[in-house]
């Protein structure tokens, strides 16, 4: 039992050290789910930094990791402990709360190898990587791993008042993880990665050599305010799309969610304040509006619910 309870301690603070508007909307969260939350968002993050975190880490071992950790899953999910000494220290941490998580919730499996699939198109050399994405269709198979399963994993987790959620919690993690691209542009650069749609980008005159060119002046062309503007409008319409599906969430988490779709929505209001200058300076919500976001949602929870909740 104390195993799983440093897992679920250690899941806790992966979250508050990196994901600082995730972790402040978990606040909201009744125990129990917030831990739950802390733990898939522990393993994400885990897998993700697998694969960008470290930069003497070869592609190839990248991906044999990536290869253990699906063994190692596909063991746990059958209740088989086996496999995770060959894991990361970081990853044998996180295992034991992802593992009673997922199990607990009965989360679908597959969402699992789906996300490991998606960080595989990050890693050169494998059968499935990609540097670049022509369209948004495109796009979009990588953020059905990336992103639209995070949200749906977290629906059994968050629990729903009806049918109908689904197609909500997969466009809120297409929103964030749209968010994320036009925040970490010059990051991902560095990476020698553009996760921006070459032909929105086309449309206004933009390409790889151009950001790479900006990225290195440390300047913007307004060619690139431009593209950005677009997908920033784009994105604001995936948020859109995902809003309805809060109201249809458990009553007790949708303040932590909205929370959530609130402060990372203004991600995309802090880039345009900072004139789009996404190449060389990362655009963050400052702590104070953090706070002034999350309080009143805070209030909320102590309004008597009318009605039950199934």
């Amino acid at each position: 039992m104390t195993a799983l309870a440093d897992s679920y301690r250690y899941c806790g603070a992966v979250t508050a050290e990196h994901g600082r508007t995730y972790h402040l909307a978990t606040r909201l969260l009744p125990e129990r789910r917030r831990a739950a939350v802390h733990a898939l968002y522990g393993f994400a993050r885990t897998v993700d930094d697998l694969v960008d975190a470290d930069p003497g880490r070869t592609a190839g071992e990248c991906a044999a990791q990536l290869d253990r950790i699906e063994t190692v899953l596909r063991l746990g999910f059958t209740g088989r402990n086996a496999g995770a000494s060959a894991c990361s220290p970081e990853m044998r941490q996180v295992l034991p709360a992802f593992l009673d998580t997922v199990a607990g919730f009965a989360i679908p499996h597959d969402y699992f190898f789906a996300f490991l699939n998606s960080m595989r198109m990050d890693v050169p050399g494998t059968a499935e990587h990609r540097a670049e994405y022509g369209t948004l269709a495109e796009l979009r198979t990588y953020m059905y791993g990336s992103a639209v399963v995070i949200g749906l994993q977290m629906l059994p987790v968050l629990g729903t008042t009806g049918p109908g959620a689904e197609p909500h919690a997969a466009a809120l993690g297409e929103a964030f993880q749209l968010t994320n691209f036009l925040r970490d542009v010059g990051e991902d650069l560095d990476r020698g990665r553009v996760y921006l749609p070459a032909e929105e980008l086309a449309a206004f005159g933009v390409d790889t050599a151009l950001l790479v060119h900006s990225r290195r002046r440390g300047a913007t062309d307004q060619r690139i305010v431009r593209a950005l503007a677009h997908l920033i409008a784009v994105t604001r319409s995936v948020y859109r799309d995902a809003e309805p599906g809060i109201a249809m969430l458990d009553r007790r988490v949708q303040p932590g969610i909205r929370t959530a779709f609130v402060l990372y929505s203004r991600i995309l209001d802090e880039i345009e304040r900072g004139g789009y200058r996404v190449l060389d300076r990362r655009a963050t919500v400052p702590r104070r509006n953090r706070w002034a976001t999350a309080l009143p949602q805070f209030a909320r929870l102590a309004v008597p619910a009318r009605g039950r909740v199934r």
